[in-house]
């Protein structure tokens, strides 16, 4: 196989396993950061990351759980490299400020509230769960946690939510 072959290969790969998996990237990065701009940043460094190690993937049935840890790193490494703006929110435009009195729906407005306040190693496992459907045992390999750890962390995440809730 020629190299230029060999490189069209290759990028096949990668597109259709980035048509498949980058809406399950940008979710989670978007539950990671919250922040849907800094999601994009995220996915994006991912898939520069993911480009340059794909040969190191593989098994295909394992490429979902490979990107979003890489997706996980990623958002770790943004938010080491960045110190974070603050915005004093008296001071705010009258088009961004009527965002925040925005309230479509309270009830799922709580909800997301509740689940950005857990901490992040009760969040991060619920919406490895909920959100991207991952068993107790991906999600075990991909936080480096045991199941029995991992459980747990779902139970108490839970737990704190229906009491937050339940308090509303």
């Amino acid at each position: 196989m020629t190299g230029s072959s060999a490189t069209g290969l290759r990028r096949q790969r990668f597109d259709r396993l980035v048509a498949v998996y980058h809406p399950d990237m940008y979710r989670y990065a978007a539950w990671l950061s919250r922040d849907k701009a800094i999601a994009e940043d995220v996915v994006q460094e991912a898939l520069l990351r993911a480009w340059k190690s794909l040969d190191a993937l593989r098994d295909e049935n394992a490429a979902k759980q490979w990107l979003l840890t890489i997706v996980r790193r990623e958002n770790a490494r943004y938010f080491e490299r960045r110190r974070l703006e603050t915005v004093d929110i008296d001071e705010l435009p009258a088009s961004q400020a009527a965002l925040l009195a925005e309230s479509p729906n309270e009830e799922l407005a709580d909800l997301r509230s509740a689940i950005y306040e857990l901490d992040d190693g009760y969040r991060e496992p619920l919406v490895l769960q909920v959100l991207m459907g991952y068993s107790t045992g991906e999600i075990a390999e991909t936080m480096g946690l045991r199941q029995g750890a991992v459980l747990t962390r779902l139970h108490r995440a839970r737990q704190k939510l229906m009491d937050r809730m339940a308090d509303g």
